[in-house]
């Protein structure tokens, strides 16, 4: 393939990971205008955000490997051309209903085009510096997506309506795979005879959606309630059950293999662990300003735009250098620190905290997300072989949802809980929610931390052949 092809794919790729983090954020300033107008319950608007999640994230396992059978450019056609459909009916959706239903299919579309991103990426680039700057690109239009996607969901909603936020996914989506058809090289698959594991499948995706059910349900239950504990325990069970298929069958849906390498399982299990605590301090830090320093929605939004921007900045500019120099463990271990930094700044945020004073130090650290989510990438798929290459992405993209959503409901509950605390304890409102948020960035902190063990005892710099074991 001619190398301007292969960024022109790059770019297709890249816009497809933007779409599929903006979609996760740029709904949250819009939940107010979306309530009034559709006439959603309190306990119904949260399926906005959790119909899009248990979906994307319990087949993403599924998509990744379909994709290896099938072809990874089948999958990611197939997945932006439902995603986009699904953005077209949710902008047009005139009841909560056929809403959650849209989120559900975006969620579906968003699973099966995100999933073999990653494995496409790594067929195209084979040369090691090459993969690491691909990777770095890649990565900085996710990371810095999920800051963007607030300050473009207030812009959105305040200067025309809320059915914006999904209906400018449509142009983006038709141009992607109108790119995509030429840009994507074709690939045959190993075909559906080579296994598709049914068993396994459906073992995986009823687990890990009973499981992402269960997390985002906690707020509402309770840790040790009979519904979180009863179904936390029927989707430990599935996910047991699932592993056990997968050392037993003949063609598993993902091959234990994967796991042992220990740049694969360790950079899964860091990522799972940094995400935790990343995407839930966007989610609380947002919360905190409004509700504690009375910031608007697109204020806020605006209040976060230098993290999205460093993140971004870094991601495109920097990190492949220092990769290319230092190695991927390194960066990624600089990156961790620069968080846990910005997460025990927060532990002491207080009540009538000044922008520039207390939240812009935290901004500025936030960019070691920047180092961190490529290099996570670049280490999580060093052992990938070419058969696996949807595989390790669609594992790589589920430990990453999973995480996001794991992290968002424990911190958020256990801020809800100390707030609650402080309130019958006589403490104002303000001083109330501040130390529940307090509470909940060290706990982000002690995720990070962990992270970083995880990252100094685990991983290992990969070798040159490990870098370059994905052929074309």
């Amino acid at each position: 393939m001619r190398f301007d092809s292969r960024w022109t794919a790059l770019g297709v790729l890249s816009a497809t990971g933007l779409m599929t983090i903006l979609d996760g954020s740029i709904v949250t300033v819009a939940l107010p205008a979306i309530q009034e107008d559709l006439g959603f319950s309190p306990a119904g608007l949260s399926w906005m955000m959790n119909a899009y999640l248990i979906a994307f994230g319990g087949l993403l396992l599924l998509s990744g490997r379909l994709g290896d059978l099938i072809g990874r450019r089948t999958m990611f056609m197939a997945g932006n051309v439902i995603f986009t459909a699904a953005s077209l009916l949710a902008g047009a959706a005139g009841g909560p209903g056929m809403l959650i239903a849209a989120r559900f299919l975006q969620g579906v579309g968003s699973a099966m085009a995100s999933a073999v991103v990653l494995g496409i990426l790594v067929t195209l680039f084979t040369e090691t510096r090459e993969r690491v700057k691909a990777i770095a690109i890649f990565s900085s239009t996710g990371a810095a997506g999920a800051s963007l996607g607030q300050v473009l969901g207030g812009v959105l909603t305040d200067a025309l309506s809320w059915p914006w936020i999904f209906l400018i996914n449509v142009p983006i989506g038709v141009v992607t795979i109108a790119i995509a058809v030429r840009a994507l090289p074709a690939d045959r698959g190993a075909g559906l005879s080579a296994g598709a594991d049914i068993a396994g499948a459906a073992l995986v995706t009823s687990g890990l959606m009973l499981g992402i059910y269960t997390v985002v349900k906690v707020e509402e239950y309770g840790w040790l309630a009979a519904h979180t504990l009863g179904l936390g325990a029927v989707s430990l069970a599935l996910l047991a059950a699932f592993f056990v298929r997968q050392a037993t069958a003949k063609a598993p849906l993902m091959p234990l293999r994967v796991l042992r390498s220990r740049n694969v399982a360790g950079a899964n299990l860091a990522q799972m662990l940094a995400l935790s605590g990343m995407f839930a301090f966007q989610v609380l830090v947002a919360l905190y300003m409004q509700q504690v320093l009375g910031y608007g929605a697109l204020d806020t939004g605006l209040a976060m735009l230098p993290a999205a921007v460093g993140i971004g900045s870094i991601s495109l500019f920097a990190s492949a250098r220092l990769s290319a120099r230092f190695g991927a463990r390194v960066v990624l271990l600089g990156g961790l620190a620069m968080l846990i930094a910005a997460m025990l700044l927060l532990t002491r945020i207080p009540v009538d905290a000044g922008y520039v004073t207390h939240l812009l130090p935290v901004m500025l650290l936030i960019w070691g997300g920047g180092l961190v989510l490529p290099a996570l990438a670049t280490l999580g798929m060093s052992a990938a072989r070419e058969s696996d290459a949807g595989l390790a992405s669609g594992l790589f993209n589920t430990t990453q949802q999973v995480g996001m959503a794991i992290g968002v409901a424990v911190l958020s509950t256990m801020a809800a809980s100390r707030t609650e605390e402080l309130l019958s304890a006589g403490r104002d409102r303000a001083e109330a929610l501040t130390g529940g948020y307090q509470l909940a960035f060290g706990i982000s902190a002690g995720l990070l931390i962990t992270a970083f063990v995880v990252g100094l005892v685990v991983l290992r710099q990969p070798r040159v052949e490990q870098q370059v074991s994905v052929t074309v």
